[in-house]
């Protein structure tokens, strides 16, 4: 049994917070907030085969954590290696840790993390049913794009994590993410839009929650974007079953 639908009431209440005071419409007539508002998405119960994979996770943790493969090792004061369920269905990945993620250890624990939390409510799934990551696992001094250098030492953790949690969906936060996993220089604004594959899973971008506290008008474009990984999460849930 799936757990319960919070009341339309709260829905609201958490877009007002990430800043929709409105409830429009797409361009296509669909509305933004459906009849079934943020249907929630099933996550499945471990089982005795899952411990395998459990442990090549907390392997490679234990292999981020003593990691010296970049000069990031050299002012990092702790890794962050990512949070979530083995059986998470969404996949959500930002650039890298900052100050606060630094001392504590997890990923997107300050006000950016605060606002993710508050997105990922609004499409129904709360921060525990989601994988949360990052391209490279320390921080970079001064919250500083990591170069690629960087990224190439790191990339390989963030592989293996894709492989042993086997996401649905991933959603790429903000440009860097973005430029690393497909493999380009585009902007935001260019590679916003269509899904993407990486190492086989669907991919979509979207602008990174740090982007969104800056500028505001921001909060919509990201709503639009993770509207489609709700839907698309729902409808991939439901294909089993229909085939069946």
């Amino acid at each position: 049994m799936g757990r319960p639908r919070p009341p339309v009431a709260d829905w609201l209440a958490y877009l007002g917070e990430i800043g929709y005071g409105e409830i429009y419409r797409r361009a296509t007539g669909h509305a933004a907030i459906p009849e079934e508002v943020a249907p929630p998405v099933a996550v499945p119960e471990p089982s005795p085969a899952d411990a395998g994979r459990e442990e090549a996770l907390a392997e490679l943790a234990g292999r981020v954590a003593v990691c010296t493969a970049c000069v990031l090792s050299e002012t990092r004061n702790r890794t962050v290696f990512g949070t979530g369920p083995l059986g998470a269905r969404l996949m959500v990945i930002g650039e890298g840790p900052g100050a606060e993620e630094d001392r504590q250890g997890l990923p997107f624990v300050g006000r950016a993390g605060e606002l993710l939390t508050k997105i990922l409510l609004a499409i129904g799934l709360t921060r525990e049913e989601v994988y949360i990551a990052n391209i490279v696992k320390c921080r970079p001094p001064g919250n500083r794009a990591p170069e690629p250098a960087e990224v190439a030492a790191c990339i390989g953790y963030l592989e293996r994590q894709i492989e042993i949690i086997r996401p649905t969906l991933l959603v790429a936060l903000g440009k860097t993410a973005a430029q690393v996993l497909l493999g380009t220089n585009g902007s935001l604004a260019e590679l916003r839009g269509p899904w993407y594959e990486y190492r086989g899973v669907p991919l979509k971008v979207t602008y990174h929650p740090a982007a969104l506290l800056r500028n505001p008008a921001l909060k919509r474009p990201t709503w639009e974007d993770m509207q489609e990984v709700r839907d698309r999460l729902a409808r991939d849930s439901r294909q089993p079953e229909e085939e069946s």
